[in-house]
């Protein structure tokens, strides 16, 4: 029997205590329930699902008083339930498109190791995907770090190979690519051409002939390429399958952090369409200010059909492994394209910056910003300490959120601490380039890479993320990457910034929750919640640490509804 609004009510108010008067659609007991709300680890005996919210969380005794003939008993047969997965950082309609171009990532990820890999990978793409002359042909991942050639590929490279196709190999980070001529030439970009505000065209030495990479702006004129407008049935069909990828690793809500035009229409539509089986976090980029802010085209923070827009992105740099995130100080290794100081540079000036924050404070809406080095996060403090002061709104708590917060100086938390900036980290940079950042950085700003234990120790919340497509959409690595920090050569990369697993998955559930606001809703395991969990085949605080990252997810449930369910069961 369906139950009344004000039943549910009653049933969520009372957890426990309530009568059998009515069912629940589903009971959960038999293993470690971990509810993660509080400091501390908290377990249940038993949890009830009904109407795709938790219903009660308690003593199994009592829980089982809401059981009827209807109600769904599962024995968790000793595995773990935690709350739903919560994707910190990342790029979910990216990942998507990535499903169409080559892999062009190196060990244990794809399989290029060399620059005759890639054209291997991308001529492998073109014939699976039939792709015609003068069709352009897309290769994601690749990373000069881990390429036997130690460095990028060139146009020409690509032209012997690809003559009658704009070719575009997309570095890993998403900060740069390398164009071959084709391409170049359909982004009318040639000797003649300047380097852009915050963008840097590579040259051939001692020749002004762009030599195939570009750099963080500078990529602006490859978009229409990379960002094409495909039928709806095939965006809808390439979503479907990164959700599910998704679902397959416990995340039940996802982000797609630099929602553009064409990507906020596909949103949209799956919305309307009640297409989502997990939830996303859309960021429009801050170039759509002037048609979000303000318009009533967005309703910010509030969840339609599964979407949510919850700020506004910028970027102001660019990625410490390609060496172009804005430092106060050098880079230790020789940087393409720069011969003298090379600390990086910012994508935008202070003054875009401030006016940015400002657009975004008074309309109330929360500010996402892409900081991976020091000298951008500086920015990002000047920008809201001139918004407080132009709008006289000192202390009123924005959540501002720093994506990254990678390369950090110590007083920097302070100044997060004390604005209540929210730092989302990347800890899966300690092993897919931590041995490459001592290179680049020098111990002592590699060790403080994403401080996650200095941050807890100041009392700040945080996430931690993946940023998929840049590193694979494995929540239980991101966490072992947060506890472990070790390098893909086993060295430890600042081991005084180790978490406990129980800190670990906060930044993964609690945490996450909070930065998008939703912590009222998601993130723990308590009455009146959604049913947002997942099923794991063993408990991240009770194994090895060092064998977190091997626990599978055995199901995902979205709102009460099984959407994944591991073929080993």
């Amino acid at each position: 029997m369906k139950k009344t609004f004000i039943q549910a009510v009653v049933l969520s108010l009372v957890g426990t205590t309530a009568s059998s008067a009515w069912a629940v659609d589903a009971i959960y007991f038999g293993g470690d329930i971990l509810t993660m709300r509080g400091e501390s680890p908290e377990y249940v005996e038993a949890l009830a699902v009904d109407q795709g919210k938790i219903a009660s969380v308690g003593n199994k005794e009592k829980v089982l008083t809401l059981k009827t003939s209807t109600t769904k008993l599962i024995n968790l047969q000793g595995k773990t339930l935690i709350p739903g997965f919560i994707d910190g950082h990342g790029h979910i309609t990216q990942y998507a498109d990535a499903l169409e171009q080559a892999e062009l990532s190196p060990p244990p990820v794809g399989k290029v190791e060399s620059i005759p890999d890639i054209i291997r990978e991308l001529k492998a793409l073109q014939k699976r995907l039939n792709i015609q002359d003068d069709q352009v042909i897309i290769g994601s991942g690749y990373d000069p770090e881990f390429l036997k050639e130690k460095r990028h590929p060139t146009a020409a490279e690509l032209d012997a190979v690809f003559p009658k196709n704009p070719v575009i190999l997309r570095h890993v980070s998403g900060h740069m690519l390398v164009a071959n001529s084709l391409a170049l030439k359909a982004a009318n970009i040639s000797a003649q051409t300047p380097d852009p505000s915050g963008g840097t065209i590579v040259r051939k030495p001692g020749s002004k002939e762009p030599e195939g990479l570009i750099q963080e702006t500078a990529m602006v004129p490859f978009l229409p390429m990379v960002i094409t407008k495909r039928a709806m049935t095939k965006e809808m069909s390439l979503l479907k399958q990164a959700m599910m990828d998704y679902a397959k690793v416990g995340v039940t809500t996802a982000n797609e952090a630099l929602v553009t035009p064409e990507k906020m229409e596909v949103l949209d539509y799956a919305a309307k369409n009640n297409l989502l089986s997990i939830d996303i976090v859309g960021l429009p980029f801050y170039l759509m200010a002037d048609q979000v802010l303000g318009t009533g085209k967005v309703k910010w923070q509030e969840y339609n059909g599964g979407l949510k827009y919850a700020g506004l992105k910028i970027a102001l740099d660019g990625s410490p492994q390609g060496k172009t995130a804005f430092l106060t100080e050098d880079y230790l290794t020789p940087v393409p394209g720069c011969t003298g100081h090379c600390h990086g540079f910012p994508n935008m000036t202070q003054d875009e910056v401030n006016q940015v924050f400002i657009k975004a404070y008074k309309n109330k809406v929360q500010i996402y910003a892409h900081c991976n080095g020091d000298a951008s996060t500086d920015m990002m403090i000047k920008g809201h300490q001139f918004a407080e002061k132009q709008l006289k709104t000192p202390g009123i708590e924005r959540r501002t959120v720093i994506v990254h917060s990678q390369v950090m100086r110590p007083d920097q938390l302070n100044s997060y601490k004390k604005f209540n900036f929210y730092p989302t980290f990347f800890t899966n940079h300690t092993y897919f380039w931590g041995d490459i950042h001592l290179a680049n950085l020098g111990q002592k700003r590699a060790s403080f890479l994403s401080p996650m234990k200095s941050a807890k120790q100041k009392g700040l919340k945080f996430a931690n993320h993946n940023d998929a497509p840049v590193t694979p959409i494995s929540q239980l690595f991101v966490l072992w990457s947060s506890v472990n920090r070790v390098s893909k050569n086993g060295v430890v990369v600042g081991p005084q910034e180790r978490v406990s697993p129980y800190v670990g998955l906060q930044a993964l559930t609690s945490y996450g929750a909070y930065q998008y606001r939703d912590e009222a809703i998601k993130g723990t395991l308590e009455a009146g919640k959604l049913a947002d969990m997942v099923v794991l085949d063993a408990n991240p605080l009770k194994v090895d640490p060092m064998k977190i990252k091997d626990i599978q997810v055995l199901r995902t449930i979205k709102s009460g509804k099984e959407i994944y369910k591991s073929s080993s069961l």
